[in-house]
């Protein structure tokens, strides 16, 4: 399958895709209308070979002259004026062609990268919370009831059908007899009667079918309450989780289709009741069954409609900033995207339903409390051309939040206190359905925002978008922070664990949990029916939080450690006790790599050594952060640590990664081909060499020797068991 088929047909990876192509650089319509061309194409050769770019360069814009052609033809306006405009852009090519097709080819690698890590999330073992989508039986009893209902659809029309036929047949000799002067008595009673048996018949149809009209609004009702109670609200818990890294399913498009056909069905029974008016008007007589009933059904009907067609219209993508950590933190006047979706499809309504976006129409009157006017392309109309599904969304990609200077007017809710990370905000979307004279209001809500002004902000915002999502039931409760609730910890681990699970496809394990859980509330037998208050979380200890440290390891990993923690190499989350109980009973040389209980966004590693009176010794050196990590990636620190033993002899005392797997086999797929230089610790002087193993053999110097061929890299002092070593490292530039 083609690289752009398969990358359509995610669910989970589209927001990713759509932050990718979030800018005009390489457009996603350009990508998706020419996606076999593109594929077929050596742009990598094109980015360094001159001719080859500028002809890509030349059949691009002529490929694009084509697109433009069709949709000149399939009087698609908005599609032509986006690919003129887009070819216009690829103009400022023309003379560095190469610099286009590198543009091209990077973006080709990162969707690889999406696909790739697509692959990756379902093989992912380590402690993977099970998915929530729509158990397969609940499913499967949906598409039967789906399904019966078409039926009952189709039997309906064809009653329908004959009823229309009867009456026909009824007035057709209703008329000649009025027509016909028939002078035999008996022969006019026999006509009369007969007409008076074809009318009680109709009658009797027509109560019937009515009858048959109000079970199908019955099983109408059942599945409306099934989709919207059970389906979508299943849909937007897990929307919700999903936000805050949960592996859930978020796909829309089984409910669209659930959605459409109940919508479809209930346009089907409006027709039918005017078909009975229709009837109505035509032959009309006392005590007719349709004059009685049909108002009440046909409020129904329009009641039901009305209610489904207001669930549907949802927020399918929530407010993010791209690069976006996650989603629901915004920050004031820098641009963020939001989508939203009818899933309810009709295509003659294609781009023309308009969407209007707005901001807290009913904000809490808490003092302090700040408003916020949406800025940007506010409006836009609904259409299949920017889901990949065919759904109907707008796609709001460059709106902008700006606060109001003005205060909260009229009286406030003094008592509350909110700190700007705790604020919560709605975006809201309106817009009108109207089809085949029938005409709603439909109005769809973003769950609550973060708005902050700052980036040092970013990490408090978004550890309240954490305890929201993880807690509150309710996605419109704005004042959840008036009165925080705490987490009980089977769900609060849960939640540690996405934040690894969707940072790095792997989460955390029960003993990672439990090391956690012991830093929080010491040493319990039973750790299940602790809770975690909000204040524990991301208030005591400020700066240095609960959150501030976790989220600092968590960075740490996903910048400059993903592979190592993704392979089970790093144990991580494992306290100092515990370390050296593990270690004590090792051979000599056995290592493990830990995260910092005091550094924040700190690595480090213990090593078991043996003492001349046979005792195990463990030491550790002090953390390594994104500074160090920065500039030396740290498998090559575990490659080429080194100790200074007896004799100045250097020593790499790591030997094997926990519990017994040797250092080579464990790291020496990440190692660079030459080795680095060594990072030596002198026991006895305190001083540090640098070894430069090239290709000419192995040279030591002293450092004040390294000369004009060495640069600084680190000078800090490291903690081995209580001593103080000062280590020096250097490397060649």
């Amino acid at each position: 399958m083609a690289q752009w088929e398969r990358l359509r047909n995610l669910c989970d990876g589209k927001q990713q895709l759509h932050e990718l192509y979030d800018s005009d650089a390489f457009p996603m319509d350009v990508r998706h209308y020419l996606s076999a061309w593109i594929e077929k194409q050596e742009w990598q050769r094109a980015a360094r070979d001159h001719a080859l770019a500028m002809v890509l360069f030349q059949i691009l814009l002529e490929n694009l002259d084509i697109q433009h052609s069709r949709f000149v033809q399939e009087e698609s306006f908005l599609l032509q004026h986006n690919i003129r405009r887009y070819k216009q852009n690829f103009q400022k090519y023309q003379d560095d062609p190469c610099a286009l097709a590198s543009t091209i080819q990077c973006y080709l690698n990162k969707e690889k990268e999406i696909l790739d890590d697509e692959e990756m999330s379902g093989k992912v073992q380590h402690l993977r919370v099970e998915q929530e989508p729509m158990d397969m039986s609940s499913q499967q009893d949906l598409d039967r009831k789906i399904t019966s209902l078409r039926n009952e659809m189709q039997r309906m029309e064809h009653t329908m059908i004959c009823l229309e036929e009867q009456q026909d047949e009824f007035d057709f000799k209703y008329q000649i007899h009025k027509l016909e002067a028939v002078a035999d008595e008996a022969l006019k009673k026999d006509q009369v009667k007969v007409l008076q048996q074809l009318l009680t018949k109709l009658n009797n149809n027509k109560k019937s079918t009515l009858s048959e009209l109000k079970k199908l609004l019955d099983r109408i009702e059942e599945l409306i309450s099934l989709l919207v109670n059970r389906e979508l609200t299943d849909w937007q818990r897990r929307q919700q989780k999903s936000c805050i890294g949960a592996p859930d399913s978020i796909c829309l498009d089984q409910l669209e289709k659930w959605f459409t056909c109940v919508a479809v069905c209930l346009f089907q029974v409006r027709e039918f009741f005017s078909k009975l008016e229709e009837l109505v008007e035509k032959v009309s007589y006392d005590n007719e069954p349709v004059k009685v009933q049909k108002p009440a059904l046909e409020r129904r009907a329009d009641q039901l409609l009305k209610d489904l067609l207001q669930s549907s219209f949802v927020v399918e993508s929530q407010p993010s900033m791209p690069p976006a950590k996650g989603p629901l933190v915004l920050r004031t006047n820098l641009q963020f995207s939001v989508k939203t979706r009818l899933l309810v499809k009709f295509p003659e309504l294609n781009h023309s339903m308009k969407v209007d976006v707005s901001m807290d129409r009913e904000a809490p009157r808490v003092k302090g409390y700040r408003r916020f006017n949406v800025l940007g392309s506010t409006s836009k109309a609904l259409n299949m051309a920017e889901s990949h599904s065919g759904g109907m969304v707008a796609d709001f990609r460059h709106l902008t939040l700006k606060e109001q200077k003005s205060g909260v007017s009229g009286k406030v809710i003094s008592d509350i206190s909110l700190s700007v990370t705790e604020e919560l905000h709605l975006i809201y979307f309106n817009t009108v359905f109207e089809l085949k004279g029938f005409s709603v209001e439909l109005q769809a809500s973003s769950l609550p925002v973060v708005i902050i002004s700052n980036s040092s902000q970013q990490q408090s915002a978004g550890a309240s978008v954490l305890w929201f999502n993880m807690l509150s039931q309710n996605p419109k409760d704005v004042l959840f922070f008036a009165n925080t609730p705490a987490a009980p910890w089977p769900q609060f681990g849960e939640m540690l664990s996405w934040q690894f699970l969707s940072a790095t496809k792997r989460g955390l394990d029960a003993a990672h949990l439990e090391m956690i859980a012991h830093r929080l509330f010491g040493k319990q037998s039973n750790y299940d029916t602790c809770k975690v208050s909000w204040s524990k979380f991301n208030k005591e200890s400020a700066p240095d939080t609960f959150y501030v440290w976790f989220d600092g390891i968590l960075v740490l990993v996903k910048t400059f450690l993903e592979d190592l923690w993704r392979e089970g190499l790093i144990m991580g989350f494992v306290s100092k006790g515990k370390e050296k109980s593990l270690l004590k009973k090792q051979q000599r040389g056995t290592f493990l790599l830990r995260f910092s209980e005091s550094v924040i966004g700190g690595i480090t590693f213990s090593w078991v050594e043996i003492t001349i009176t046979g005792e195990p010794d463990v030491k550790t050196v002090q953390p390594f952060t994104k500074v160090d990590l920065s500039q030396i990636p740290f498998h090559e620190i575990i490659r080429n640590f080194q100790i200074l033993e007896a004799d100045n002899v250097p020593e790499n005392p790591l030997l094997y990664l926990y519990p017994n797997t040797p250092k080579d086999e464990a790291f020496g797929k990440y190692y660079t081909e030459k080795t680095g230089v060594n990072i030596i610790f002198d026991k006895n002087m305190t001083k540090g060499k640098e070894v430069d193993n090239g290709e000419d053999g192995a040279e030591d110097r002293a450092l004040g020797d390294a000369g004009g061929g060495a640069r600084w890299l680190r000078s800090e002092r490291f903690h081995l068991n209580k001593q103080w070593y000062q280590p020096t490292c250097a490397f060649n530039n």
